[in-house]
């Protein structure tokens, strides 16, 4: 079993789920006693998220590089950022590490492909909903039309995750808010709704929508366990 490297606390409250699918899928692939080899580099959100606002992207990245060498050095064989936002800055960091990092766009593009589904609904941070790092490569690598909510959802999404989500807060109302963007994307043609930041699975399950969700911290958890246990 090849040793699982993680880089979280952004937000804590997801990284908690990535541990736990993971160590729950190498149980069911291995039984008995077998769990997860995993090396987890947390970082402190707080700084993380006042550089978010102020945009300060380089700085973001020198953090998670050293934080990627962390668990490089400890011995991890491969690298997931448990996080969708901040693979803006996903390139700086591979460049920056030897070992291999497992991009969750990529994992998110071939479930998608494999379901035959062109076009589907992104939600997420701001970043993530508006700018092309995430959305581009769905589109450019997969071929994968994605749309995005109007103004003033994408505002209600990026608040509930800041104000809600990341502070380990699900509330009934935001679920139901969320319900009625999803509908609204399917008015439009969305296929499939990517949950295209880890903290949204919190709040939004399969069983309560009729579109297939993507649900972007189970994908990228498993992959990790595939490749673990691969050859």
């Amino acid at each position: 079993m090849k040793t699982i490297g993680l880089v979280g606390g952004m937000s804590w409250e997801s990284t908690l789920e990535y541990y736990r699918i993971i160590n729950e899928t190498v149980k069911e692939k291995l039984g008995g006693f077998h769990s997860g080899q995993i090396v987890l580099y947390s970082v402190d959100f707080a700084g993380i998220e006042v550089l978010q606002q102020r945009g300060e992207w380089d700085r973001m990245a020198e953090m998670l590089i050293e934080a990627f060498r962390g668990i490089e050095a400890a011995g991890a064989d491969f690298g997931l950022l448990c996080t969708n936002t901040m693979h803006k800055v996903f390139d700086e960091i591979q460049k920056n590490v030897r070992i291999p990092l497992v991009h969750i766009a990529d994992v998110t593009g071939q479930a998608i492909a494999a379901r035959g589904l062109r076009r589907v609904g992104l939600l997420g941070t701001r970043f993530t909903m508006e700018q092309e790092f995430y959305k581009g490569k769905l589109t450019s690598d997969y071929g994968i039309d994605v749309l995005i909510p109007d103004e003033e959802e994408r505002q209600a999404i990026h608040a509930i995750i800041y104000n809600e989500l990341c502070l380990g807060q699900v509330k009934d109302a935001s679920r139901e808010a969320f319900k009625r963007i999803i509908v609204r994307l399917e008015g439009r043609g969305a296929q499939g709704i990517v949950l295209g930041c880890t903290e949204i699975p919190l709040l939004v399950k399969q069983e309560d929508h009729a579109l297939p969700l993507f649900d972007t911290t189970g994908l990228h958890a498993r992959a990790a366990v595939d490749r673990a246990l691969g050859d």
